[in-house]
């Protein structure tokens, strides 16, 4: 049998079926959490909900993030 998609969240999480978002919600840990968050953040950004000076802020954002989850620790200084 064939999983044909039933959707996606964001335009890039996959949804199986009607329920998936219900096991989203009650699985939610910190990493998937984010990782939520950012596919919601880019999304927006290509819907053009933000300003251009919103989409700087939230792109240093998203990158600290990744930076974090990565184990990298991100610097102090401007970049």
């Amino acid at each position: 049998m064939e999983d044909k998609l039933y959707g996606k969240l964001f335009n890039a999480i996959p949804l199986h079926n009607q329920d998936h978002i219900d096991i989203i919600l009650d699985s939610l840990t910190k990493d998937t959490s984010i990782h939520v968050l950012i596919h919601a953040v880019k999304y927006a950004h290509e819907t053009n909900v933000f300003t251009l000076g919103e989409t700087e802020v939230i792109s240093k954002a998203i990158r600290t993030l990744t930076k974090i989850e990565m184990g990298v620790e991100p610097s102090t200084q401007q970049e």
